[in-house]
């Protein structure tokens, strides 16, 4: 069967053409979010990037570690208002969600200075130059890119689901899919669906068929098979926890178990956080790590497809450093080598 898309590829040789070895400087805009304060914590633990500032126009002059409490004793990193984009190579942009495309038309960034965009404004194909950061099927085109958007989380995890049976073809009747997230998914900012007491012992289901990452999971499962006239109904949860996400997919389908598994395991062999995993999963697995898992089962004609990630770091921030690590020529691992915590 005729496969649409090249997989992983091998890894690329470390900071070709990057002036030697000297670090990846790093500007960061929308620096006092969750995702912020995750991508400081990276940042200040990546042997090959510095961080020059940390943008937040409500936290100018305060302490990084006074947001982001996490980083006392680890830096003496000060928010700033100021944006010196002529003395960075690449930028992130941690903002909400339609605030980067406004921030791009009021504000000159140089035209050698790198973008990775959090926030879902670039991520569709349109009229522009942003590479959908999914390593799993762009690394090629993310390593030769000035802009990349980064993915969404519910969607890296669904994706990761449910690319290799895309590349089998198996797509063809509508998958039902049901993930659940962590309360960081919603943002620092407190809202009603948000607040600890209404969370804590709760479970609740929003935007079902309706949210906003379709769009992009649709549009890579079509990248890979070719064609996409299948329906993806998702229905997201919001979970009584702080991170992670937890995905199950099924997918009708007659094709053997073994010969699904081993198609799997071939399609994410060069994945360097993406792995195929024979047990069953726990969300425990994959918190506070970049990587994501998948495991599958078959039920008579059902298969059943399950994946996790974090959703701070798989789905946002730690991919988006894969990312630059890509995009710089540096070892994909690079500052994302991080162990499982919740044991």
């Amino acid at each position: 069967m005729e496969n649409h898309i090249a997989k992983v590829s091998t890894p690329l040789h470390p900071r070709e053409g990057q002036g030697g070895g000297s670090a990846v400087r790093v500007g960061i805009l929308g620096a006092a979010g969750y995702t912020g304060g995750e991508l400081i914590r990276l940042l200040l633990n990546h042997p090959e990037a510095e961080i020059v500032f940390a943008n937040s126009e409500s936290n100018a002059g305060n302490l990084a570690s006074d947001v982001h409490e996490g980083l006392i004793g680890e830096t003496e990193l000060r928010f700033t208002d100021e944006m010196p984009f002529d003395k960075v190579d690449v930028i992130f942009f941690c903002f909400g969600h339609g605030k980067s495309e406004a921030f791009l038309k009021e504000h000159a960034i140089p035209s050698n200075v790198k973008i990775i965009d959090l926030a879902q404004d670039f991520r569709i194909k349109g009229d522009h130059d942003y590479v959908y950061g999914l390593p799993e099927i762009n690394r090629e085109e993310i390593g030769k890119a000035q802009h990349v958007a980064n993915p969404g989380c519910f969607a890296t995890c669904i994706q990761v689901a449910l690319l290799p049976a895309a590349n089998l073809n198996l797509l063809k009747e509508d998958v039902a899919v049901n993930a659940i997230t962590g309360s960081t998914g919603a943002g620092q900012k407190p809202g009603a669906t948000t607040h600890f007491s209404w969370r804590n012992n709760n479970l609740s289901i929003y935007k079902p068929f309706q949210h906003q990452h379709i769009a992009e999971i649709r549009q890579s499962l079509k990248q890979v098979q070719g064609y996409l006239d299948a329906d993806i109904d998702f229905i997201p949860y919001r979970g009584d926890f702080a991170r992670g996400i937890f995905c199950t997919a099924v997918i009708k389908t007659k094709a053997p178990v073994e010969d699904i598994i081993e198609a799997y395991k071939d399609f994410y062999k060069d994945a360097v956080f993406t792995h195929y995993s024979d047990k069953s999963l726990d969300l425990k697995q994959v918190v506070n790590t970049n990587k994501a898992l998948v495991h599958v089962e078959k039920y008579g004609d059902k298969l059943l497809v399950t994946s996790c990630i974090d959703n701070l770091l798989k789905g946002a921030v730690g991919q988006a450093v894969q990312n630059m690590n890509i995009m710089f020529n540096i070892d994909e691992t690079t500052g994302l080598k991080l162990k499982a915590s919740a044991f």
